[in-house]
């Protein structure tokens, strides 16, 4: 008698542990349709851009997470030829409810990002990049195909610098400094995890003797931040010949606020003109 309940008890055990782990599955596939993106030109035109001549979205990065536990990741690099159809993912899953996160960003040579969970992602590498996210809760509850789309939202800020002088020969390099913002961010929330700024160091594509354009970006940890902003005009080898901080420069995610002024001088920042003429969004299909 003893034997048998003893048998009878690892039965029910077994027949436990078995409907935890359930193995049953969905195909699901998610197609990234559209970039919400916002044309800034800093006049009164709006446009659109033809995705494919949109160069600043290289790569999508999508992950399905139970809690902050990872079950499905993958990356596309544009024209790698690791995929049929760029934007366009297909995975299977257990029943159950998962967080969906889908990142959508620049990618250069030497750049360094993770996504770690719903609420961590971060450039590792020295600049972030134009960043789209979106998270949404998805739930499988039979083994029916799921097809899901989605769109991508621009959560990251930018900043332009455009110089009224002229490039002087020595000057190989520009160091931007934010004295606030992140490279990291929730992609839940879309804004940064810290508030300690960084530096990055651009080098100018236009020519000696003509006035140049540079533009970085910045994770704000609110829609609209203001911090001071310094800007440094190096040589090749690293030493600053010119330099002027910038105060009190606002800030609003998924915009853009541009600097025009003179970089290559000692005159002081004061005449440093900030335009911050805030666009609607503009949306492109992928």
């Amino acid at each position: 008698m003893f034997k048998k309940l003893i048998y009878a008890a690892l039965v029910a055990l077994m027949a436990a542990s078995c409907s935890k782990t359930s193995t049953l599955t969905a195909p699901v596939t998610v197609n990234v349709e559209n970039f919400r993106i916002t044309i800034d030109t800093f006049s009164d035109t709006k446009s659109a851009v033809d995705p494919a001549s949109y160069t600043y979205v290289s790569a999508l990065d999508l992950a399905f997470y139970n809690g902050d536990t990872q079950v499905f990741k993958a990356t596309q690099i544009k024209g790698d030829n690791t995929y049929t159809t760029f934007g366009q993912f297909s995975c299977s899953l257990p029943i159950g409810t998962y967080t969906l996160v889908a990142i959508g960003r620049a990618n250069f040579e030497g750049d360094e990002f993770s996504l770690t969970s719903p609420t961590s992602a971060s450039y590792s590498s020295e600049r972030p990049r134009e960043t789209f996210c979106h998270t949404q809760t998805v739930t499988i509850t039979n083994t029916s195909p799921l097809d899901l789309s989605i769109t991508l939202n621009r959560i990251v800020s930018a900043f332009k610098i455009v110089s009224t002088d002229n490039r002087p020969a020595e000057i190989t390099k520009v160091r931007t400094t934010y004295h606030k913002g992140s490279k990291s961010f929730s992609p839940t929330s879309g804004l940064g995890l810290d508030d300690n700024g960084f530096s990055q160091i651009n080098n100018p594509s236009t020519a000696v003797g003509a006035p140049i354009g540079v533009t970085s970006y910045v994770f704000l940890t609110s829609d609209e931040e203001t911090m001071d902003v310094t800007i440094e005009a190096l040589n090749n080898n690293n030493v600053v010949l010119y330099s002027k901080t910038l105060q009190n420069v606002s800030f609003k995610r998924n915009r853009m606020t541009k600097g025009q002024g003179t970089v290559f001088s000692t005159t002081s920042s004061a005449g440093f003109q900030l335009e911050t003429d805030w666009l609607t969004d503009s949306n492109i299909s992928l």
